[in-house]
């Protein structure tokens, strides 16, 4: 981190179809390689199925997003020789990249042939309140609700 000047957040411009910021992340935290196109494609099979299901798929990713987003995770902290998992409250933006990390990784974990019918599926259960990626959310809460002892040690 700079000590002189504040560091300036870039702002990230929405997608073309959509109009959507959220959706432009998930694209730029799919592509592998500088392959934007191929992310984009990802991206838009994934909200086709969505809407074949008869769902609106912007609606759908947004509650999925939603759903996932962590509200408190643990810091490992070291004090006095031993290390603490401090529960911290996550900030929105850290927030929401979790849950778009996450849905990504159990996207690419899930069994099935194509990336969009697999990023399909976790964002339909992740809307839904199921899935791997609420399971890990569900996860760190429990985590931090289980370090709650260590919370004085917040920094």
């Amino acid at each position: 981190m700079s000590r002189r000047t504040r560091i300036h957040k870039r702002t990230i411009p929405p997608d073309p179809t959509f109009n959507s910021r959220l959706v432009n992340m998930m694209i730029r935290r799919i592509m592998l390689s500088g392959k934007k196109s191929v992310a984009t494609r990802i991206i838009y099979g994934a909200f086709k199925t969505i809407e074949e299901r008869g769902q609106d798929p912007l609606e759908v990713f947004e509650r999925a997003v939603k759903n996932s987003t962590p509200l408190v995770e643990v810091k490992a902290r070291r004090v006095g020789g031993a290390t603490y998992q401090v529960p911290m409250e996550v900030r929105p933006e850290r927030g929401v990249a979790l849950a778009l990390r996450w849905l990504v990784r159990f996207s690419r974990q899930r069994s099935g042939r194509s990336m969009a019918q697999k990023l399909a599926n976790e964002l339909m259960d992740a809307a839904n309140e199921t899935g791997n990626t609420i399971r890990k959310r569900e996860e760190t809460h429990k985590m931090a609700e289980a370090n709650k002892a260590f919370a004085h040690y917040r920094y």
